[in-house]
């Protein structure tokens, strides 16, 4: 199947999880601590990993491994534990339209730190899509004034990980298959998530008899397996395919997939927010049109 195609499979795939991902992430708060909910997702992720990639860590050579380390704190570790903490505060489904600022953040650092060339069109298309992200923004705190939107900076510094991430992959990265840099990222990061997970009492019979710890536990590792590990190989195979602004435009997408279950949920949800979806549907489709293939 031709890269073009395929591109456009795993950004449709990746939406479909990753939008799911926020409300995993709020039912796991239920019974757990946002350090918790962090630690579990990168621990279940990893045992996951490491049962089906640990061969393919044969691929990653020498100095490979200090980017496979900052790839895995930077576009793991820590998002795992800022969007934990964002959700106690603000609903799922505004966290994940906050995290669509990850292009435009991966645009930036691309030029400002990693040579990338400035394509006129692809910034019209973010900034289309961040018009409709805005609005989106404004409709929440207007349905949801009880909210504390400080903790929307958390989400802001989340994307900019990502956003550094997805441009030291393609640029440190790009030779190594997906499931290795994958792999490689959750066994740097698994041990101390495990020491964040131990300082937090979580082993104590106190904490695990809890009423809601058994199905957050569920939610949690749900959300490791497939929102988590499985999710980022397509992601890393995504950027090595295409480029840093068309992986992160996932973000773009995802909150439409996190409204329909902020929905379902009970949150409160409006037409403006409808059409703000579609506007950053739209600035998606600038971003991402070309007459050649990437």
């Amino acid at each position: 199947m031709p890269s073009s195609t395929l591109k456009w499979i795993y950004l449709c795939l990746l939406a479909l999880v990753w939008g799911s991902s926020f409300i995993l992430i709020k039912k796991g708060l239920v019974g757990l601590t946002p350090l918790q909910v962090g630690s579990l997702r990168t621990v279940f992720a990893a045992l996951f990993l490491a049962a089906i990639g640990l061969r393919s860590l044969k691929h990653i050579k020498g100095k490979q491994w200090m980017w496979i380390t900052f790839s895995g704190f930077f576009g793991t570790f820590f998002p795992a534990y800022l969007f934990s903490f964002a959700e106690t505060e603000i609903d799922s489904a505004i966290v994940s339209i906050l995290n669509s600022t990850t292009p435009l953040l991966s645009m930036v650092v691309g030029i400002a730190l990693f040579e990338a060339a400035f394509v006129r069109k692809k910034f019209v298309g973010v900034m289309v899509g961040l018009v409709g992200t805005t609005a989106l923004i404004w409709s929440g705190a207007t349905v949801n004034p009880d909210q504390n939107y400080w903790y929307s900076l958390l989400v802001i510094l989340a994307s900019l990980f990502y956003g550094i991430n997805a441009n030291v992959i393609k640029k440190h990265l790009q030779t190594l298959p997906a499931l290795a840099i994958t792999t490689g990222n959750f066994m740097v990061i698994a041990i101390p998530a495990l020491i964040v997970l131990a300082t937090t009492g979580f082993f104590s019979t106190e904490v695990l008899s809890g009423p809601n710890v058994p199905l957050s536990l569920l939610y949690i590792g749900i959300l490791g397996v497939v929102g988590t590990g499985a999710a980022l190989i397509f992601f890393n195979k995504l950027i090595q395919i295409s480029d840093p602004v068309f992986s992160t435009s996932v973000t773009y997408l995802v909150p439409i997939v996190a409204l329909g279950w902020g929905f379902l949920d009970g949150e409160k949800f409006t037409l403006i927010q409808l059409f703000s979806g579609i506007v950053i549907i739209v600035g998606v489709l600038i971003v991402n049109s070309r007459k050649k293939n990437v």
